[in-house]
């Protein structure tokens, strides 16, 4: 199986400007995700960005980077524009790692691109991952996923879904009564197909979209498939806040 895996890095962050250059153990934040995806079976690794300073850290290092529009209104419209620049054929398989992921396992990134591969009806593949606590379901900021049987996403929202009917208003401080695994935390990694990109970004964002500001639901609006499986092995949540930068630089200030 073929694929390449693109880390769209943005200087721009409301709570933490110039997050991708931001030192963890030494190294920009943006250098831990290239060399984890570095680690994946990726035939190539392109880092994506809309600033100098990014690019010419990128090179320091030794990734392959590309500039990009700063006017994308989309991380999904920055990968189309480099899978254009890139060359890659219509059936290429991208794959999406955020580059605010320092610890992006590489099994995971494996995992999404043989999962759109063997899944050829979708337009996309994604991970999820069974959410423990009331906090997660609750939390606008973490994204929940409801699948089928056979592993299509029927929806994805910020709002607690399933939600069962005699809940009420609140959970309490218990997840409420519901079979194994009901509630599942979206990971926002994904795999498309090149031709898939060409595709999204000749479509208008769609109303669930607007609401919700998740950018899959307008692949869904559309009725392409997105297939959704149980990550291999656990997927740290990215780096979004001070409080997330100080855990990782804890974590990995002795490796």
């Amino acid at each position: 199986m073929s694929f390449s895996v693109i880390i769209p890095a943005r200087y721009g962050s409301t709570r933490l400007p110039g997050k991708p250059l931001l030192s963890i153990a030494g190294k920009p934040m943006v250098q831990h995700v290239w060399e984890q995806a570095s680690r994946s079976g990726a035939d190539s690794v392109v880092i994506a960005t809309d600033d100098e300073r990014i690019l010419a850290a990128a090179h320091d290092f030794g990734a392959l980077a590309c500039m990009t529009s700063a006017d994308h209104p989309s991380g999904t419209d920055r990968l189309q524009e480099v899978a254009g620049q890139m060359g890659y054929p219509d059936d290429h398989i991208v794959v999406n790692v955020q580059g605010d992921e320092p610890l992006i396992p590489p099994a995971a990134i494996d995992q999404v691109a043989a999962n759109l591969a063997g899944a050829p009806a979708a337009g996309i593949a994604t991970l999820c991952e069974e959410l423990v606590s009331p906090e997660e379901l609750r939390n606008p900021n973490i994204v929940k996923v409801v699948r089928s049987v056979s592993g299509r996403a029927l929806y994805f929202s910020r709002a607690p879904i399933p939600w069962p009917r005699d809940a009420g208003s609140d959970t309490g401080t218990e997840l409420p009564v519901g079979d194994d695994a009901t509630w599942q935390r979206h990971i926002g990694i994904y795999a498309y197909r090149t031709g898939f990109l060409h595709q999204y970004v000749s479509w208008p964002p769609a109303p669930p979209e607007t609401v919700e500001h998740l950018e899959q639901l307008r692949a869904m609006y559309n009725d392409v498939e997105i297939h959704v499986a149980p990550a291999c092995e656990d997927v740290p949540a990215g780096v979004d806040t001070q409080e997330d930068l100080d855990a990782v630089r804890e974590l990995l200030s002795g490796s």
